[in-house]
């Protein structure tokens, strides 16, 4: 099963589109794998950074980053996102995987050309009751892009997601 959140709980086909994160792709349909699901636990224009160790992740970055946390996952927002994440009604579409092929294994995206019609929609609920669930650790900041400096250059795997609404 694959899976796309929105804000909108009225999608009844999803056509493909060309994307602005990745221009040189046609036009497709996005999803993720339930992995990777709790990155998209946030409103869509919510800029987070979520980050976990790999198996060849150095000491060092894992001492760095991961230190102070047993969650599988961490994810970090800025501040000010805190209240419209509370107040935001987020739904799940659930997807076939029989029309996606994987577009990156490690991130859990897949796509496809194809239009896709969701086998079912419902709401999230509590987003952060959801992360809670998954084992995520949230972490606020004022402002994301000391860590985003910080990861580009350590061992971890990281995902980045709307930086573009990031605090200078």
């Amino acid at each position: 099963m694959l899976f796309h959140f929105s804000e909108n709980p009225n999608i009844n086909k999803f056509e493909p589109r060309k994307s602005n994160a990745f221009p040189e792709l046609p036009s497709v349909v996005w999803s993720i794998d339930k992995n990777n699901a709790p990155l998209y636990y946030f409103p869509r224009e919510c800029p987070r950074i979520g980050f976990w160790p790999k198996p060849d992740s150095k000491t060092v970055d894992l001492e760095v980053f991961q230190k102070s946390t047993i969650a599988e996952k961490v994810i970090a927002i800025e501040s000010r996102w805190l209240q419209c994440i509370k107040e935001t009604r987020l739904y799940v579409y659930h997807f076939s995987n029989e029309l996606f092929t994987c577009f990156d294994e490690s991130a859990g995206y897949y796509i496809s050309t194809e239009t896709i019609v969701p086998l079912q929609v419902e709401p999230v609920g509590d987003l952060i009751e959801r992360l809670v669930e998954a084992n995520i650790e949230l972490r606020l900041t004022p402002s994301l892009l000391p860590l985003k400096i910080s990861l580009i250059s350590s061992t971890l795997h990281f995902s980045m997601i709307r930086m573009r609404n990031a605090q200078l």
